[in-house]
């Protein structure tokens, strides 16, 4: 299952990712925003994250205007990952490398093709593990406010 969230700005590129996942057949779940009425990024970055962070979800994405504040909310979450793309190299590694969970896009700086080719990858790409889990596990540490030296 994949958690969806956006702002009011990102309610249009929402509904073109939630076709791709239709296409992909893939379940998701829609944490808001419901309409294009103004509203507040955080309260819906931090409702998807925290979706995936207690594992009702697999992994979300994200859409506000740049993508830049939605993830910082989702990042707040313990667990999460998030990370915001632009391009299909940094969506490609940031799951290779750094096993993201969240991926956030900018609805005011991506167009939907390249969205739906960045979400695709995304979500396509495994998680390498190996000598990337390190830096994972050294990510975990930080957040409970441990020493990674």
């Amino acid at each position: 299952m994949i958690a969806l969230a956006s702002d009011h700005v990102g309610i249009d590129l929402k509904k073109e990712i939630m076709a791709l996942l239709d296409e992909m057949g893939l379940e998701y779940k829609d944490y808001g925003a419901y309409t294009k009425e103004r509203t507040d990024y955080p309260i819906y970055g931090a409702r998807a994250a925290r979706a995936v962070a207690n594992g009702e979800c697999e992994r979300a994405i994200l859409i506000c205007g740049t993508g830049v504040g939605i993830s910082i909310a989702a990042n707040k979450v313990d667990g999460i990952r998030a990370v915001v793309c632009s391009d299909c190299y940094s969506a490609k590694l940031s799951r290779e490398h750094n096993d993201s969970n969240v991926l956030a896009i900018g609805a005011r700086v991506v167009g939907p093709d390249l969205a739906r080719m960045i979400a695709r990858i995304w979500l396509e790409t495994p998680f390498e593990g190996g000598r990337h889990q390190k830096r994972i596990d050294m990510i975990a540490r930080l957040e409970k406010g441990l020493d990674i030296e």
